[in-house]
């Protein structure tokens, strides 16, 4: 994966640059310190530009072009990079577009951390602040004055670029405001919708890591797993209590059947009873007035 992070200073393109080189194992280019290590090695390209740089002078884009060629030839660049102020203009970006073209590589992506430069000196006017009530020291390119004139300098130098890898289809925005943890994931998604791979490594440790942040959800998973099994046994519970009673119901209903076929006979024996009672009286009664009138 070879990267390009496009940002204003302060927009924090080197604390995610180096989170980008942990989780893809690829490295950090910065154009700085290639040059002190192309001049310490004593590298054709490094003398060259030690030799400006000794005389007080600007090393030219083709010097520094250079040294990026014997740096990303390197065993430790092969899985990718990460150019970190690199390109700065839109004629050393076609510098190194050739560059690629010549090694048979190409350029994955170009991520641009979208910033409010307002809220920028407002961080930077408070942190200064802060630390002049503590009685710290304020570095001189920590102030305002200086972040001014940084930014000025990037709109008219570096913003070109973003014109120039979004005419190419490279270009992609980042919301830079947003807090560290949320850009790093916004970045590390918009990367594998392009096709980064993450190493396995990193994938496997990431997963422990958040086995082990969260023991809690672990809990609440079993206690709702628990849940579900004290549910499920109340409801078998109850359905086995509904089937016992339905036999008692059914009793019950024989029972009251047969209550009330016993007192039904009970009463027409007495019914009958009575009647016979008073049919005995009766037939004497007739028989008597008979008699009398005869």
């Amino acid at each position: 994966m070879r990267i390009i992070l496009l940002g204003p200073p302060g927009s924090g393109k080197g604390t995610q640059a180096q989170l980008l080189v942990q989780r893809y194992g690829i490295v950090q280019l910065s154009t700085g310190e290639m040059l002190r290590a192309a001049v310490a090695a004593g590298t054709p390209v490094g003398l060259k530009a030690k030799e400006i740089m000794a005389g007080g002078g600007l090393v030219p884009d083709d010097v520094v072009v250079g040294i990026i060629s014997d740096r990303i030839d390197q065993p430790d660049a092969k899985k990718g990079f990460i150019l970190d102020g690199f390109p700065r203009t839109v004629p050393q970006a076609e510098a190194l577009d050739e560059l690629l073209r010549h090694k048979h590589l190409k350029l994955d992506a170009v991520v641009e951390l979208r910033v409010n430069e307002s809220a920028l000196l407002s961080r930077v006017e408070t942190r200064v602040a802060q630390m002049r009530e503590r009685g710290e020291e304020v570095r001189l390119d920590d102030t305002p004055e200086v972040l001014t004139k940084r930014l000025a300098s990037y709109r008219s130098q570096t913003e070109p670029l973003i014109h120039y890898y979004s005419e190419r289809r490279k270009l992609s925005t980042v919301d830079g405001m947003m807090a560290i943890d949320e850009v790093t994931r916004a970045v590390h998604r918009l990367l594998l919708a392009l096709g980064a791979v993450e190493p396995k490594t990193h994938a496997k440790s990431a997963a422990q890591s958040a086995t082990k942040a969260t023991p809690a959800k672990k809990g609440a998973k079993k206690a709702s797993k628990t849940t579900k099994t004290a549910k499920k046994s109340a409801k078998k519970a109850a359905k086995g209590a509904q089937k016992a009673a339905k036999p008692t119901k059914k009793v019950a209903k024989k029972a009251g059947k047969k209550a009330v076929k016993k007192a039904a006979k009970q009463a027409a024996k007495k019914t009958a009873k009575k009647t016979a009672k008073k049919g005995a009286k009766k037939a004497p009664k007739k028989v008597t007035k008979k008699r009398a009138k005869r």
